[in-house]
């Protein structure tokens, strides 16, 4: 099986990374696996679709630290291969990153995705989907019994009259993002900042105001789910709690968060279970949310980070279970002679 990871760029990649996690387990089933950057696709004169892929040396890699140097000396070493030659193609990018610097790549995975998929190349996450889910305003397409009370709006008058409903305890941050960048959280000590805040995030488009739940002092628990379904190993369950520094509101581990061990209960499961049709039905593979209390958060669609932590906490190798789904997804393709649309395959 040829597997392309498609990333923001080799330069922003880590070994810690879930991408990096991933493209191991890949290699070591005997897979080939490429990355793939938004400048790599060539569209020809006579409608095929191409691309630029930098290929990983074949080899049974020591550890993912060992792959990751050999990916590094690869460089901008690419080598040109027609689209249909590859079996999936996984888009593990962040939009938000490139929206600011580079708008034209923020949707090239979206694009260029969407031209694999009528090659009969499986696209992970769905591309059509993913393009509905460009900013957060997807999440308000879930059950809002499973949503925290959330205001979307550019007007300070709403947000001011939106904290006072919710006695001054409100999150702000920007429609657009990730990782914890512009997250603000509204309360009796920082109140007389709440125009400062509101200019910051306003500056970048649309304002989220996200009521505050009380069961985010204890941090919040990312979630996997593969397929709309909770990945679990033998009973545990791939997640994580996620607790915010002394000094910082957010959880994200790159933003300062840690990770701990925890235990997934009914009330976690009950909320993956209530969005759990709507993945299957956008063809959403890999999904990471973020819970607090019996609320979500977050659905993370795109590049969902932490399997690695989630496996080193549990004692287990999530990787694997994800890359048998994959496999297997090719192998249905084949068998069905590419009956199946990539939305419906993307989740069976």
């Amino acid at each position: 099986m040829r597997i392309a990871f498609f990333v923001n760029d080799i330069e922003r990649e880590f070994p810690g990374y879930t991408t990096t996690v991933l493209a191991h387990q890949a290699a070591m089933r005997g897979h080939e696996v490429c990355y793939v950057t938004p400048s790599d696709f060539v569209l020809t004169p006579d409608d095929r679709l191409h691309v630029h892929g930098r290929f990983l040396p074949k080899a049974k890699w020591k550890d993912r630290e060992e792959m990751f140097a050999a990916l590094k000396k690869v460089g901008s070493k690419t080598r040109q291969l027609d689209m249909d030659e590859i079996d999936i193609l996984m888009l593990r990018n962040d939009p938000s990153l490139d929206a600011q610097t580079s708008p034209w790549a923020a949707e090239a995975g979206i694009l260029f995705g969407r031209e694999a998929v009528k090659r009969g190349v499986i696209v992970l996450n769905d591309p059509d989907s993913l393009g509905k889910a460009i900013n957060k305003l997807y999440f308000q397409s879930f059950p809002s019994e499973a949503r925290a009370e959330t205001l979307i709006t550019r007007h300070s008058d709403d947000i001011k009259a939106f904290a006072k409903a919710h006695g001054g305890e409100i999150i702000l941050k920007p429609l657009q993002g990730s990782g914890g960048s512009g997250v603000f959280k509204l309360d009796a000590k920082s109140a007389a900042n709440l125009n400062q805040m509101i200019e910051a995030i306003g500056r970048d488009g649309y304002i989220i105001a996200q009521a505050y739940v009380p069961a985010a002092k204890k941090g919040d628990i990312r979630f996997f789910l593969m397929n709309g379904h909770p990945l679990e190993i033998d009973g545990k369950y791939a997640a994580l709690r996620r607790v915010a520094s002394k000094d910082d509101i957010r959880s994200n581990i790159h933003a300062g968060g840690t990770a701990e061990a925890v235990e997934i209960g009914k009330t976690e499961l009950k909320v993956a279970e209530m969005i759990r049709p709507k993945l299957i039905a956008d063809g959403m593979f890999l999904v990471g949310i973020d819970i607090v209390g019996d609320k979500i958060l977050e659905v993370n669609v795109f590049s969902p980070g932490n399997l690695g932590s989630c496996s080193r906490l549990g004692g287990v190798d999530f990787s694997v279970p994800i890359m048998e789904a994959m496999e297997r997804k090719v192998a249905i393709a084949d068998q069905y002679a590419h009956a199946f649309d990539n939305r419906h395959l993307a989740t069976l």
